[in-house]
């Protein structure tokens, strides 16, 4: 299982400080849509993260102008972009054209769609699907239950990642369950005092 460590809402310069303080420690590191819409791609284009073990997600959330903004985004030197599962089905098909071109990976958000929707789009066998809870929604997310439904309703699916405010505790178990292959972790990573010692205790709450 991999963990995912998100940095947004803070400056470029601090998220490329943290990025390279977490690189090898996290499996993936994500800019958040925070910090790309504050930046854009053009200024992460031209200060070059350059992380050595970990693969770089921009978290772009596209929903049009699909092949536009990534291969924008793969010129930004990310190795994983995000495309919003709301989109639709033909700009999901051409970014995971593009994306395959350039053997990279990208992130279906499934952020407030139906089951009908995920139907639809559950045939790009090379996708992660991410299960995300909203920032903005009201109540508590059991990634657990809602990862074991996820897998019940479509168990084509392999590839799968878990968003919303997820603690060590969740971690583990979901890690014991089986079945997320990536576990994004926010704030209680790098919003911590010591996002590095954080980073180590989610990894190894994830390790059986």
């Amino acid at each position: 299982m991999k963990l995912q460590a998100a940095i947004d809402r803070v400056s470029l310069g601090e998220a490329i400080t943290l990025a390279h303080k977490l690189d090898g420690i996290a499996d993936v590191i994500e800019f958040g849509t925070s910090l790309v819409k504050d930046y854009g791609l053009y200024m992460i284009k031209e200060n070059p993260i350059n992380l050595k073990h970990s693969k770089l997600l921009l978290d772009l959330k596209t929903i049009d102008e699909g092949p536009y903004e990534f291969e924008k985004g793969f010129e930004a030197n990310g190795d994983i972009l995000t495309v919003m599962a709301g989109s639709s089905y033909d700009t999901i098909s051409k970014v995971y054209d593009i994306t395959e071109k350039h053997n990279k990976e990208m992130l279906i958000d499934l952020l407030e769609v139906e089951d009908d929707k995920i139907k639809e789009i559950a045939n790009f066998d090379n996708a992660i699907y991410g299960l995300h809870h909203s920032k903005d929604a009201e109540g508590k997310f059991d990634a657990i239950s809602a990862t074991a439904d996820f897998h019940q309703k479509f168990p084509a699916i392999k590839r799968v990642a878990v968003a919303g405010g997820i603690d060590l505790a969740q971690a583990k178990g979901l890690a014991k369950q089986g079945i997320a292959d990536t576990v994004i972790v926010g704030g209680k990573i790098a919003g911590t005092d010591d996002p590095i010692k954080a980073a180590k205790e989610f990894k190894e709450a994830m390790t059986l």
